[in-house]
């Protein structure tokens, strides 16, 4: 009898461990395999629709992964962002580093239909946003890494900490530093972190003061720059965030070092500071700069998630169940 129990509580023991190799946890843990049995197909799905939006407008690549940074960036990666201001809710989209500035809100709904239409109430908004992340760098040209899933979807969102957690494209590099500390990111993983501006646009009015009151710009640079951004007007008017906008690599850097950074944050990278060793050094090794940004997304897309029964998944991402 004693042998019998021995080799069924065994038994038991074996299957659970194999089950949790096999589907990973699905309380308090993130794993790359949380879906494997209640939506197998959600990372193609996902993949698919990245790619599509990516071929149809290759901004769009930049858009979703600056939806995923502004996510992580208030209370964790929760899927906060993506919620619609109410009557009776103020969400964080109207937030001074979000307001006319974020986008992709509309590739981020196709997908989430998507996912319901195959796998209803399973798939999280903050999920969602972490894959379609990677996805949106690697259909630019750029490095994969391992997404890890579980992540729950917060019912609230803080338009306060999202104009006081994100960095300002006017900051000085101790402020960068401070900011990106403060989520527990060292020097180096902020230097990784802002080469994501490899890829993308920006709006004149957040980039008008360096072209006409800075001194650390190229001359000729700034003067190409305000035929499309006068000293008045044109608030809107885009220009690339480096020389190659839509291909994830580290002309960035190279940028930098010429002193064509376009945003005032950009160029205090390069500017007799700190980070000048490690902005050569990314200049320089392409392999080196992509290795250690996917590791730093890595850790970034781990920030703060909500786990186990807190939080809800949202079937809509735009506001709560």
């Amino acid at each position: 009898m004693v042998s019998s129990t021995s080799s069924l509580v065994f038994k038991f023991l074996t299957l659970t461990l194999c089950l949790w190799f096999l589907f990973g946890t699905t309380s308090g843990q993130l794993s790359a395999n949380f879906y494997a049995r209640t939506c197998p197909n959600f990372r193609s799905i996902i993949t698919r629709a990245v790619n599509s939006a990516v071929s149809n407008e290759a901004r769009m690549g930049a858009s979703l992964l600056r939806l995923h940074f502004h996510d992580c960036f208030v209370n964790g990666c929760d899927g906060s962002v993506l919620l619609d201001d109410t009557a009776n809710f103020t969400g964080e989209k109207t937030a001074n580093p979000n307001s006319n500035s974020l986008r992709g809100f509309d590739v981020i709904d196709t997908i989430k239909t998507q996912l319901e239409r195959q796998c209803p109430g399973v798939v999280s908004c903050a999920d969602l946003l972490a894959a379609a992340a990677r996805d949106s760098v690697v259909a630019l040209r750029g490095p994969s890494w391992n997404v890890v899933f579980g992540r729950r979807d917060s019912t609230t969102a803080s338009l306060s900490t999202a104009n006081s957690n994100l960095p300002s494209p006017t900051e000085s590099l101790s402020n960068l530093i401070s900011t990106f500390s403060n989520l527990g990111f060292t020097t180096n993983e902020m230097v990784a972190l802002s080469g994501a501006h490899t890829i993308g646009q920006s709006r004149c009015t957040v980039f008008r003061n360096r072209l006409y009151n800075e001194n650390n710009i190229n001359s000729t640079f700034a003067t190409s720059l305000r035929a499309n951004c006068p000293s008045s007007g044109g608030d809107n008017n885009l220009s690339p965030l480096d020389s190659t906008p839509t291909t994830f690599d580290n002309r960035y850097f190279n940028d930098l070092i010429s002193q064509r950074g376009l945003l005032h944050s950009d160029q205090e990278l390069f500017n007799g500071g700190s980070t000048d060793a490690q902005v050569r050094t990314y200049a320089s090794n392409a392999a080196t700069f992509s290795r250690d940004f996917a590791s730093a997304m890595v850790k970034m897309s781990n920030l703060s998630p909500l786990t186990g029964s807190s939080g809800q998944v949202r079937t809509n991402c735009r506001r709560t169940n």
